[in-house]
């Protein structure tokens, strides 16, 4: 008798029974071979998405930073004594 069933695939429609399993199995391909003999991909994939909350948090963190450090760098650049060298930025196109 046929059932039915749930089933998650991966980015090369790979089968898995879980979605951590699938999502697992993209991230060990996004990683590639790392390391000589076996690659360390599947277990740093499974690390990854095991710290998923911690790794957001820093990624969030990062994100913040970054705008942080380009609002800083705006106001440098409007303030009356700082002049932009040349090189420092990409030319203006249009």
């Amino acid at each position: 008798m046929a059932k039915k069933g749930t089933a998650f695939f991966d980015n090369k429609g790979q089968f898995f029974r879980t979605p951590e399993e699938a999502s697992l199995s993209d991230l060990a391909a996004l990683l590639g071979k790392i390391g000589d003999g076996e690659s360390l991909a599947p277990g740093i994939a499974f690390m990854l998405l095991d710290k998923r909350k911690e790794i957001e948090a820093i990624f969030n963190e990062h994100d913040e930073m970054k705008r942080e450090e380009a609002e800083a760098v705006k106001a440098s650049l409007e303030a009356a004594n700082v002049t932009e060298l040349p090189s420092a930025r990409p030319p203006k196109v249009g």
